[in-house]
């Protein structure tokens, strides 16, 4: 046990500080503290069919990682030797409240760096889009005596943070265009651990603009520097064993763009381009030894299946700590 410790205390911040760009390096102490001053281990995302307990603050840093070398050029899978291998990387420092034991707010602020292993492009970096998102419990039925099923309604949004260029696909931070989105989760939790839970949600993108007065997509020359955005439906399925703060989930998860052109062959990816993928991974998150309230993360995800995006493998880690304000704060 004393080596798991010492490998989540030292390791993971050395990994973390070590992929870390110089810019945002000197703020990684910053964050670490951050995240043991702020990190019960009821730690939730938008997604997830887990409440915080009546003002409690669940809080943290979590690095990912997300590397590919083949993608979908529409339906066609192939390679591209002028980019190699695209790697993305993000540092997001997230916080969530319970404000009532129905009705939590989350906000996460990422910084996000890219790279290409071959060609002329440049990759970006820089903070990219502000999330902010309210989840409310409008439904709790007892099963028996087996457990409870949960119903959540979430209502989040996007903004971006810097004006970043969304016009340097696949290398650009993001799209740079505000959204909206309504979610709904279905969710059970057994009194023997099992966890099951389904998501659905659907995006609203606003227009993003570029720095030109014109592009080509979908096999129309347009005039102008405005882009509509396709709007976006997903959905979500995860099941698995949670219990005594102890969380290890496999999960599935496909997206769908209302509308979008492929990627022209030859060409760069556009930013309006129809996304669409399929993923599944898996999640681990398990109570760091001897530190009370702190949580380690694990997360894989692999896109196994997709239309104009990158056959990618996700890695993310870190730390989540919670802060009950009330002694008495039920989950």
């Amino acid at each position: 046990m004393s080596s798991i410790r010492a490998l989540l205390q030292t390791g993971i911040h050395s990994t973390f500080h070590r992929h870390l760009p110089p810019r945002l390096r000197q703020f990684a102490p910053l964050c670490f503290l951050f995240a043991h001053l702020y990190p019960s281990l009821h730690a939730q995302t938008i997604d997830d069919g887990i409440m915080l307990a009546n003002k409690t603050l669940c809080a943290g840093a979590l690095y990912s990682h997300d590397s590919w070398d083949h993608y979908w050029e529409g339906t066609l899978e192939r390679v591209n030797g002028n980019i190699g291998t695209v790697t993305t990387q993000t540092f997001t420092m997230a916080a969530n409240y319970g404000l009532t034991s129905r009705l939590d707010l989350i906000i996460n602020v990422p910084y996000v760096w890219t790279n290409s292993s071959e060609g002329v492009l440049h990759g970006q970096a820089g903070f990219q889009d502000l999330v902010l998102a309210a989840k409310f419990k409008f439904l709790s039925i007892p099963v028996k005596k087996f457990g409870a099923v949960r119903a959540m309604a979430v209502l989040s949004g996007t903004l971006p943070m810097t004006d970043y260029t969304p016009d340097l696909q696949p290398l650009s931070l993001g799209t740079n265009s505000k959204t909206l989105s309504g979610r709904m989760t279905l969710n059970y939790l057994g009194n023997n651990g099992l966890y099951l839970n389904g998501t659905a949600a659907y995006t609203l993108r606003a227009n993003v603009t570029l720095d030109r007065p014109y592009y080509f997509t979908n096999n129309q020359l347009y005039l102008s520097n405005q882009v509509a955005m396709p709007n976006l439906f997903n959905y979500g399925l995860s099941v698995g064993y949670r219990k005594n703060d102890l969380s290890l989930l496999g999960d599935f998860s496909v997206q769908q763009a209302r509308g979008g052109g492929d990627i022209r062959p030859q060409d760069m990816p556009f930013v309006s381009n129809r996304t669409n993928y399929s993923k599944a991974g898996a999640t681990i998150k398990v109570p760091v030894p001897k530190v009370k309230r702190l949580q380690y993360w694990f997360i894989y995800s692999n896109t196994f299946q997709g239309r104009n995006v990158g056959q990618s493998n996700t890695f993310t880690t870190g730390l989540m700590y919670t802060l009950p304000f009330e002694k008495r704060a039920t989950p």
